[in-house]
């Protein structure tokens, strides 16, 4: 697992658009080469998007799939290497400042979330999270592919 890269850009840089991904868009993404959660590995993977995680989702997948899927536990660790930065756990007042806005056991990864400066935080278990306005937008991977699809849209369409 690389530790996180700058997510900030300089002067005349464009940033990658930056995904926080629950440990459950990790789980899915490594025990299926189909569906929104793979695209968002295989996007960061090829350095198009920038896919960030915590150690703390690190370790709740690699439980779950060591306990349910621990055929994809080899995958599991090949796609982070390749594909997703960790980055640091949030600060105590940082957690305290997000207290009421995630179930009580998702705070620290919400909190890690918002640290990080993602874009999105991208979950299945979006109900376990208020709604955000300001970043990161909590959504369910399929949502961020299809931004991820608009944007390119927009950029096919405009004339350098």
């Amino acid at each position: 697992m690389a530790p996180a890269s700058g997510a900030e850009a300089g002067p005349g840089e464009h940033r990658l658009v930056r995904i926080f991904c629950d440990a459950d868009v990790l789980i899915a993404g490594a025990a299926s080469t189909r569906g929104a959660s793979h695209i968002l590995l295989q996007l960061s993977e090829l350095t198009l998007i920038d896919c960030v995680t915590s150690s703390a989702a690190i370790t709740e997948a690699e439980r779950n799939i060591a306990s349910k899927l621990p055929a994809a536990l080899s995958a599991f660790r090949k796609i982070l290497a390749a594909a997703v930065d960790v980055v640091p756990e949030a600060t105590p007042s940082l957690k305290q400042s997000l207290a009421g806005q995630a179930h009580p056991k998702d705070l620290g990864i919400l909190a890690a979330a918002v640290a990080s400066g993602a874009d999105f935080f991208a979950t299945f278990n979006a109900r376990h999270f208020r709604q955000r306005t300001a970043s990161p937008l909590i959504v369910q991977p399929r949502r961020v592919v299809a931004a991820i699809r608009s944007l390119l849209g927009r950029l096919s369409t405009e004339t350098p």
